[in-house]
């Protein structure tokens, strides 16, 4: 009967162990978690993660639209073009712009590869 005990009291200690490390082990196998997932896509999508793509900010593309500005959002122009088109330009604080751009102000925007706009430059020649 102590012989018994003794084994039983060797079970219990030794079991939480086992739990413990093959509980600690299994994550490891299983790869990237979708919390892990997530925070990587977050992180690509941030400036710094980006620049290293991006063009330059000193070297717009080709890419630009020249137009109107019909209205001013916060972190934005919303421009209508020649043939009546109307772009939204996003701007941040990576965009190069001369001036402020007002309605009714005409303005040129060039854009990286991935669209976002890399200099805005007003084309009126009245300067307010």
């Amino acid at each position: 009967m102590m012989r018994l005990l003794a084994d039983c009291r060797l079970v219990l200690l030794i079991l939480p162990l086992v739990i413990g490390a093959t509980g600690c082990a299994q994550p490891a196998l299983q790869g990237h978690s979708p919390q892990e997932d997530l925070g990587m896509g977050i992180v690509s999508g941030t400036l710094g993660a980006q620049s290293r793509f991006a063009v330059s900010a000193n070297e717009p593309s080709a890419a630009s639209v020249v137009g109107q500005v019909q209205a001013v959002e916060g972190g934005a122009y919303l421009v209508r073009d020649v043939r009546g088109q109307d772009h939204r330009i996003p701007h941040d604080e990576n965009t190069r712009i001369d001036r402020p751009a007002h309605v009714g102000d005409r303005i040129q925007s060039w854009f990286d590869r991935h669209g976002r706009a890399v200099l805005i430059r007003s084309l009126d020649e009245d300067g307010r």
